[in-house]
């Protein structure tokens, strides 16, 4: 009797402890699937907020790409726009090569012009003596810088450039004559002009003060209406084997001359001449 009744209490026990292992088991499985579903929706959120964050970066781009090329095709500036800029404002414009001086060290000065204005381009980047070769008369071009003004001529410096593909343009020269010794002239600065009936004052000088020699730039003085003004045939763009050099370095006192040049400045009016014609 106390056998049966101890194999009762032996059984009995045995069922509780296997009733508490399976608790113990599916309380267990539970919380490692509680823990995995956890995880999977972590890992889910942050996927959603790396796709979002992605998806942002990627919009930031694409709006600052837009931008920029926004800004890029709203860069160039009109004349109007450049004659109202700021000395030492960066600026860019688009103008046809007229003209330019000599190569050198990696540098080239250009006049251009479109058909509202003219710009001075003093000393920009050019690569090579091959590179200079290609900018002809009539070539577009778009030209980054900064505005300067050097005893009065304002011109675009530390520039750079890029041939622009399509049309071309050459200035004709604007006869200038009557605006001499008026405020208006200004605003032709830089253009191609003419001037007509020039009567000669002084026989060209080689440099300012006549120091120089043959092949430096030539000065001379010209008048009309009584008033005497200083032209200059730059040697850097007209060299001594031009037909203006030899034509000016041949002008007599009284001679009565047509010139034409680029409207260039330097304390006043001081075009550079680039043709004589003695009438």
């Amino acid at each position: 009797m106390k056998k049966k009744i101890l194999a009762v209490l032996v059984a009995t026990t045995m069922s509780f402890a296997l009733v508490a292992c399976n608790n113990g088991t599916q309380e267990n499985t539970q919380e490692s699937s509680a823990e995995v579903s956890q995880s999977a929706e972590t890992t889910e959120s942050s996927s959603e907020e790396s796709t979002e964050v992605q998806g942002t970066e990627e919009s930031s781009v694409e709006e600052s790409t837009e931008e920029a090329g926004n800004q890029d095709a709203q860069a160039v500036m009109t004349y109007a726009e450049y004659v109202a800029a700021e000395v030492d404002e960066p600026v860019v414009i688009e103008a046809y090569v007229q003209a330019n001086q000599s190569w050198w060290d990696g540098k080239l000065t250009v006049y251009t012009q479109d058909k509202d204005g003219a710009y001075f381009l003093y000393n920009m980047a050019c690569a090579s003596q091959e590179d200079a070769d290609k900018l002809v008369p009539g070539t577009k071009i778009r030209v980054s810088g900064f505005k300067s003004v050097w005893e009065g001529e304002v011109e675009i410096v530390d520039a750079t450039y890029e041939i622009v593909a399509g049309d071309t343009y050459v200035a004709e020269p604007v006869d200038v004559t009557a605006l001499l010794g008026t405020a208006e002239l200004i605003n032709k600065q830089n253009q191609l002009v003419a001037f007509k009936g020039m009567t000669v004052e002084s026989e060209a000088l080689y440099k300012w003060d006549g120091s120089g020699q043959e092949g430096d730039d030539l000065y001379f003085n010209v008048s009309v209406n009584g008033n005497t003004y200083t032209f200059t045939v730059e040697s850097y763009l007209c060299g001594a084997d031009t037909e203006v050099y030899k034509a000016v370095k041949a002008l007599k006192v009284g001679d009565v001359v047509d010139l034409e040049g680029f409207l260039y400045w330097y304390q006043g009016v001081n075009p550079h001449i680039i043709a004589a014609n003695v009438q």
